[in-house]
């Protein structure tokens, strides 16, 4: 099956793919999906009913009729339970026939980073003793958080790829917006998911 991905960051284009394939391998490690290349739409274009429009369309060529879409974007100062479920209804709207789902992270994308901060502990320039902030979901600017603590600062092309492939899965899902991709991605697969701990 092929899984398309729309993602709003530049960072995501390469996180996304690597994000999937490793909750995939935790949930079905003998699984090998073929994950395209992330279709780029900034937030704004991505928000409004035409850009939606434009980019599940061009990404439900792409997956075919066997295919699933998952749109990966930042609330900001959105919330992720209004804008998600407002988003996923227009998408199905335009694509009834295409399995499409929508997550919305709370805040944005390195939140979760945040709620998993004691397994990057000395990883990409970071402190040995780092600990997360209580409610890593509510800051609004978790890239400034990361960046005030890396040596040599946080670079989102370069770092959120690499945070991607270490950060703990299992310690992230405690931050809502992770555990629903969490779900989203078994969803899409006809996976079980076990409860987050």
């Amino acid at each position: 099956m092929k899984v398309g991905l729309i993602v709003e960051g530049h960072g995501e284009v390469h996180s996304a793919p690597l994000l999937v394939r490793r909750i995939l391998q935790e949930l079905a490690p003998a699984s090998s999906p073929s994950i395209l290349t992330p279709v780029r739409v900034a937030r704004g274009q991505l928000i409004k009913e035409e850009g939606l429009r434009s980019a599940i369309e061009l990404m439900a060529r792409k997956v075919g009729n066997e295919g699933c879409i998952l749109l990966l974007l930042d609330a900001d100062d959105d919330l992720p339970c209004v804008l998600g479920p407002k988003l996923l209804a227009l998408a199905r709207g335009f694509r009834a026939d295409r399995d499409i789902s929508v997550v919305v992270a709370k805040r944005e994308y390195e939140a979760w980073f945040l709620t998993a901060a004691e397994s990057l502990r000395g990883r990409r320039g970071l402190p040995d003793d780092l600990t997360p902030p209580a409610a890593p979901e509510t800051i609004r600017d978790a890239k400034g958080w990361l960046s005030q603590r890396m040596s040599d600062g946080y670079r989102e092309t370069i770092d959120q790829p690499a945070l991607t492939s270490l950060f703990d899965l299992t310690v992230a899902r405690r931050a809502d917006s992770f555990d629903k991709l969490f779900r989203e991605v078994g969803r899409l697969f006809g996976l079980s998911v076990p409860p987050r701990p």
